[in-house]
């Protein structure tokens, strides 16, 4: 089977029945590759949303498997983060956007990983920062989008865009949408924005309800 020693993967998924049949092959077939499973649930994430290092806990795995939908893949994700571990998905769930294989394609992910036979693709995230006007600083991250909406709903909110320190245009609405290519098909296509190709380097600013002439 070739030089499969001391081999880890992370297997993250759904706990409805359906993944956890699947899930149960998955780990059976890494195993009889000589590979090591390690478990999602022996994790707890930070609760700071800033900077990380890669955690102690994520030494020796090379690659995350997930199985569910876009939702679980995006908490696997979010384990990894600050890590060079990269995320495959094999999709359990309604839509799968973020997926590369469907249920029945388990063999060729367990083959393909067994024979490192795999390239990693790289995606876009989006760091936040929201300055209060008390001077603090709140930190998030995201992979699919961030968002700014309005706190009362019967009152617009008015925002000021700019980009790269450039003011670029004002206007009043429910909010905007501020999306990676990976969360065009998200929250972003859902409100009228279009769909970008991951590889893309591009944001995207979809306005919600905005009272303007765009």
């Amino acid at each position: 089977m070739g030089d499969v020693v001391n081999r880890e993967v992370l297997v993250v998924s759904h706990t409805h029945a359906r993944a956890l049949e699947a899930r149960a092959e998955l780990e059976q077939q890494l195993k009889a590759h000589g590979i090591t499973v390690r478990a999602a649930e022996e994790i707890d994430l930070p609760d700071d949303a800033g900077p990380v290092s890669q955690p102690a806990w994520l030494s020796g795995v090379e690659v995350a498997v997930v199985l569910g939908g876009d939702g679980t893949i995006l908490r696997a994700v979010e384990m990894v983060r600050g890590t060079d571990v990269p995320v495959v998905g094999i999709n359990l769930g309604h839509v799968g956007f973020l997926a590369e294989f469907d249920v029945a394609e388990i063999a060729d992910v367990v083959s393909q990983i067994a024979r490192r036979d795999y390239s990693v693709e790289h995606r876009m995230t989006i760091d936040v920062q929201a300055f209060t006007p008390d001077g603090a600083v709140h930190h998030a991250w995201a992979m699919n989008e961030a968002t700014v909406e309005k706190h009362r709903p019967e009152r617009m909110i008015e925002l000021a865009i700019g980009v790269d320190g450039r003011a670029l245009e004002t206007f009043g609405c429910d909010g905007v949408v501020l999306a990676t290519p990976t969360g065009s098909t998200a929250y972003g296509f859902s409100a009228g924005g279009p769909v970008v190709w991951p590889d893309v380097a591009a944001l995207l600013l979809v306005p919600l309800s905005a009272l303007a002439l765009f």
